[in-house]
Order: C-alpha cells, then sequence, then structure tokens
C-alpha cells in the first residue's frame, strides 16, 4: 500500500481505504478463481494496482470522462482508476464470466459506484464511450479494429478520444502501421520499481 502513496501522495482518506482493502479481497477471491498468479499476489500493490495507475501518470481523466476496461480480468487497469477517478465512469468488460464475477464483487465490498459490468466479448460491446483502456495482450492493430466503434467523436480530455494500453517488451512490429497516431510513455520516467523498467503505457488514436 505504501507504494501507491509513494507515488500518489494526496488521495483521500476514503481512496486509501479503498485501496488497502484490494489485497485482502484479492487474496480472499484469488483462492476460490484465480485471476491473478498464485505466486504474484503479494505484488499485487506493485505489479498490478500501480501499474493500472500508470495510465493515470499520461492523462489526467475530467470528471464524466466514459472508460470502458476491455478484457478486464479480475479488474485491473479499471477498478484502480475507478477508485482514483470517482468522477469518471467505467465500463469493465471480460469474455469469462468468473473473472468479471470477481471485479464486481470486489467493486461492490469497497464501494465503487462509478463502475458497471458486462460479461461480453469486445465486438458484442457497442456502447460508446472516450477512451478504452486495456491491459489484454492482444496486438495493437486487432484491438484498434475491435474498438473504433466504441470511440466517442466528442472530445472532452487533453488526449484526443482514443485507446490506452499498458504494454511491455518490443513494440515495434505493433506501431509500424500506426506512426502517426501513436505514442508510448515508458513507465521507468514515472515509477522506479525494476518492475517498471520494460513497461509502457501506449496511446493510439482510432
Amino acid at each position: 500500500m505504501e507504494i501507491i502513496l509513494k507515488y500518489f501522495p494526496n488521495i483521500t482518506e476514503k481512496q486509501k481505504q479503498q485501496f488497502a482493502a484490494l489485497y485482502d479481497l484479492y487474496k480472499d477471491w484469488n483462492a476460490k478463481i484465480n485471476v491473478i498468479s498464485r505466486k504474484d499476489i503479494d505484488n499485487i500493490y506493485e505489479h498490478h494496482v500501480l501499474h493500472s495507475l500508470g495510465i493515470a501518470q499520461v492523462i489526467r481523466f475530467t470528471p464524466n470522462t466514459r472508460i470502458m476496461d476491455l478484457g478486464t480480468g479480475g479488474g485491473f487497469p479499471g477498478i484502480p482508476l475507478a477508485i482514483l477517478f470517482p468522477e469518471v465512469k467505467f465500463h469493465l468488460v471480460d469474455s469469462i464470466g468468473k473473472k468479471v464475477r470477481v471485479a464486481t464483487e470486489v467493486a461492490n465490498s469497497i464501494g465503487l459506484e462509478n463502475v458497471t459490468f458486462r460479461h461480453a466479448r469486445a465486438e458484442e460491446e457497442n456502447q460508446l464511450f472516450d477512451f478504452v483502456v486495456s491491459r489484454a495482450v492482444m496486438p495493437l492493430p486487432d484491438l484498434l479494429k475491435i474498438i473504433r466503434k466504441n470511440i466517442d467523436k466528442h472530445q472532452q480530455n487533453a488526449l484526443p478520444n482514443g485507446l490506452i494500453c499498458l504494454k511491455g517488451g518490443e513494440l515495434e512490429n505493433e506501431v509500424t502501421l500506426f506512426k502517426h497516431k501513436v505514442a508510448i510513455y515508458d513507465l521507468k520516467d514515472y515509477f522506479e520499481e525494476d518492475f517498471f523498467e520494460t513497461k509502457k503505457v501506449v496511446y493510439a488514436a482510432p
């Protein structure tokens, strides 16, 4: 939990309590439904929560921004972002029902009121959003193809509406086709822990 306060020292008491509750909740749910690698559960704040909040180092969403978290799994990056941005609306979508259940239960347990959930494939979701965020491993071109229909034309943030992904490793092949539309941010520029050495936030216009 200290690692969250290290980089986000100005969060409210309520946000501190919500972040602090995540470890026990995920540990408990993970014992029943595996949403985080069992050996990684002790690193939840660094590898999952702070990693999700890497998006907040690139953009601070304005109130009433609508965001879909695609392939949310157990709720990443959607739940940490929803805690950090209580005035932003998040819609968490995953094709695996039991993972959606975990994310829903965790959100309900900490009293998150700015999230909705859907058990569906990305192709089935037709609502409009300002941004789609994802920690999914799908290649960027494929992801863009699927979510293009979901991006609203109306702009209200510093970055134009689009896709924001958490990615790792070598991205050269993925972004070659989109050079003019893609911005890559190295998380090692924001977080000093070794884990973030190869981690990136990738923004792409649809």
